[in-house]
């Protein structure tokens, strides 16, 4: 009880560190997840909707692989191509929020992609046999796929931000936890509990529980029915 007043007297304490964590957390799990999502689901669909083909199996082995890959790897990977030494070192992106995005995409791109795979996969023949009776065009056959799956695609897309939101190894490698920079709320919990500080770093759990269950809230007003295919 007292962790839930302290972070309601943070929220309206307009500490400046404050919310410069929220705003870095939300700009990177906000991006990071529309970013993955925009690569995955195409790709997603593509792999669910499609028959089988030559290397069909091994790449969805391969995928399913990387939908476990550890954070820290990652961010270890991110790390050594944005480094000085490593071939992206010119762009200058380490510590930054880019490269915190770009870490959390090579997380959360294998995970839209092999969701999205499966859900297609499952009402894609049924579909797919409608669409071609009905002579529908390519890009119909498509936008009836993600219309008839809707519901279970929003699952996929709030998968990919709470695996963003939640992340803390690979932000905190490529990020470096810099203050009033790259500091994110998960990342700011772990420095809050190694100071012994338990109670400010149980406030800021609950604001980041608060905060994911109001994108999540947010996001089933999407889950309405549509039958607009054409």
């Amino acid at each position: 009880m007292n962790a839930f007043k302290q972070a309601m007297s943070l929220v309206f304490s307009l500490d400046k560190e404050l919310w410069h964590i929220i705003g870095v957390t939300l700009r990177m799990s906000l991006s990071s997840t529309a970013i993955s999502c925009i690569i995955g689901i195409p790709l997603g669909v593509f792999l669910g909707s499609s028959r089988r083909f030559r290397g069909k199996a091994l790449l969805m082995r391969i995928l399913h692989t990387l939908m476990g890959l550890p954070p820290v790897v990652a961010g270890l990977l991110v790390f050594l191509l944005l480094s000085h030494s490593g071939p992206l070192g010119s762009l200058k992106l380490l510590f930054s929020v880019e490269a915190m995005v770009i870490a959390q995409c090579v997380l959360i791109i294998p995970i839209v992609i092999g969701l999205c795979a499966s859900v297609i996969g499952i009402n894609a023949p049924r579909l797919l046999e409608t669409a071609n009776g009905l002579r529908l065009p390519r890009t119909s056959k498509t936008k009836l796929l993600l219309i008839e799956n809707k519901v279970p695609l929003v699952s996929v897309v709030l998968t990919g931000f709470g695996r963003a939101i939640s992340e803390v190894g690979a932000v905190s490698l490529v990020g470096g936890n810099i203050q009033f920079k790259t500091r994110v709320m998960t990342t700011a919990i772990m420095l809050e509990t190694n100071k012994g500080n338990f109670e400010f770093a149980i406030a800021l759990g609950f604001l980041l529980i608060m905060i994911a269950f109001i994108i999540n809230f947010a996001a089933s007003f999407l889950k309405g029915n549509s039958y607009d295919y054409y």
